[in-house]
């Protein structure tokens, strides 16, 4: 099955009060785990690829990765371009062959981003592609993504963003962070502020980045077997939940597969020392992504079945 759009996924998602899971991919591992309980679960898939993962794989191995996930599934599934900083990168990808991409101008001032975005979005639409922008900033550190404080999205301003760029999905900061370090103390989403721009744009899709949960049993795990993750925190995930039975349709989620997959290797090498074959610790390390993900189909995001 060839890769989709998005625009049909979100359709669903908002009417079902559902929300589709964005998983970054950087390995053939990661790729197979995901589209692995993709299968499992009958569920779509956004598959997505940050400039880090660009960076550590090449874009010629994520493409030729796709086509041969491509053959192992008949699910609908969206290659997205996560976090894409200027309008050349999206050109880049948008050219490569991916059905979606994501142009951060959130970093610029308001009439800056726009500007930016709209021009993604004339490139991008030419050739079918969807475009996701961000308005407002999260805080935490992720690759190459930065900044020290959250700036919360104002409701009127992303009517205004939305109608002036084009965009077709929304990011927006309610309280979210990138990361493994989300929440010194309670965790806590701005649900209010959610709700009023879902009201202000009935039917149109939003987004959450930094919504990893940092299960803790993973966090414990990894630094049994010698890690140093230490006061990890995410978003708890009856609080994504809720947010997918709203105006959510897409929530992007990376850390909590990071988290797994290096707990898991870690465990096995200290139970299994005398093993130096990749295959026999990445296998469970696999296993391990593809259960991560199932869960957040199942549990997290509620799409299952939907595909």
């Amino acid at each position: 099955m060839p890769l989709v759009s998005p625009k049909e996924m979100f359709e669903k998602a908002y009417a079902g009060g559902y929300a589709v899971g964005a998983f970054n991919v950087n390995n053939m591992e990661i790729v197979q785990g995901i589209i692995a309980a993709g299968n499992q679960e009958r569920s779509p898939l956004i598959l997505q690829v940050s400039a880090g993962a660009r960076k550590y794989a090449g874009e010629n191995y994520i493409m030729k990765l796709m086509e041969a996930a491509m053959q192992d599934t008949d699910l609908p599934v969206v290659l997205h371009l996560d976090h894409g900083q200027n309008f050349e990168i999206c050109e880049m990808v948008i050219k490569a062959g991916f059905t979606s991409v994501m142009v951060d101008g959130s970093h610029l001032p308001f009439e800056e981003n726009i500007a930016l975005t709209k021009r993604v979005v004339e490139c991008a639409h030419a050739q079918g592609v969807f475009v996701e922008a961000e308005l407002g900033r999260l805080a935490g550190v992720e690759e190459d993504v930065s900044s020290e404080h959250s700036i919360y999205t104002d409701p009127d301003q992303a009517v205004e963003f939305v109608e002036r760029s084009g965009c077709d999905s929304l990011a927006i900061a309610i309280g979210t962070s990138h990361g493994a370090y989300k929440f010194k103390g309670e965790a806590k989403l701005d649900f209010d502020r959610l709700e009023k721009i879902g009201k202000l744009m009935p039917g149109y899709p939003l987004v959450l980045h930094g919504s990893s949960s940092v299960p803790q049993e993973f966090v414990e795990m990894a630094n049994k077997y010698g890690g140093t993750v230490g006061s990890a925190r995410g978003v708890p995930e009856d609080m994504l939940r809720r947010a997918a039975s709203m105006a959510v349709c897409k929530i992007n989620i990376d850390t909590d597969i990071r988290l797994a997959m290096t707990a898991v290797i870690r465990k096995h090498f200290a139970e299994h020392p005398d093993h130096f074959d990749p295959r026999q610790y990445l296998t469970p390390a696999r296993d391990a992504v593809r259960d991560m993900v199932a869960h957040k189909i199942r549990n997290v995001l509620g799409c299952s079945g939907k595909a």
